[in-house]
């Protein structure tokens, strides 16, 4: 097993100095393009603002109050899909691939991707334009620890119970 999957942990809360570079959610973002999807529709868009930027501080007002812990993270990540319409819709399979994606490549550039789910939903329909043909479904804080957090107690279901049917 590959540490960058064993080692990934998602922290309670960022370091409010650290920087992340344009670069490092560059390549984040590429990471989400090359993830797989069902008929290669790639159904899944992104708002991204790095702290000190006025995106930001637009996604940071959608989390506050809801998820106060991420108000420090380096960067803030919106991710919506857009539906195909049609039966079957992998789109947001497709869309939790393509978050995964990004969350092991923050990893390999020694940073953490925290996603959750607790923010203004309709506020970020309302904030950034999003269309009804799309579904916002989560946000990631992107970062380093803060000073003094770390993963304790981390523990996953056994192998046999992912196969109950086996």
């Amino acid at each position: 097993m590959t540490p960058l999957l064993t080692e990934r942990w998602s922290p309670r809360g960022f370091d409010p100095t650290h920087v992340v570079s344009a670069e490092q959610i560059d390549r984040m973002l590429e990471a989400a393009r090359w993830a797989p999807s069902a008929m290669n529709r790639q159904p899944w868009a992104f708002v991204v603002g790095r702290r000190g930027e006025p995106v930001y501080e637009r996604l940071e007002k959608l989390a506050r109050g809801a998820s106060d812990w991420a108000l420090g993270a380096s960067a803030l990540v919106l991710a919506a899909y857009r539906s195909a319409g049609s039966d079957p819709d992998y789109a947001l399979y497709d869309l939790g691939g393509a978050v995964a994606h990004m969350s092991v490549q923050a990893e390999a550039m020694g940073l953490h991707a925290r996603q959750f789910a607790s923010y203004d939903h309709e506020g970020a329909r309302t904030e950034f334009g999003i269309g009804q043909e799309w579904t916002p479904v989560t946000m990631l804080a992107v970062g380093i620890a803060a000073p003094g957090l770390h993963p304790d107690g981390r523990e996953r279901k056994s192998v046999a119970e992912l196969t109950p049917w086996q």
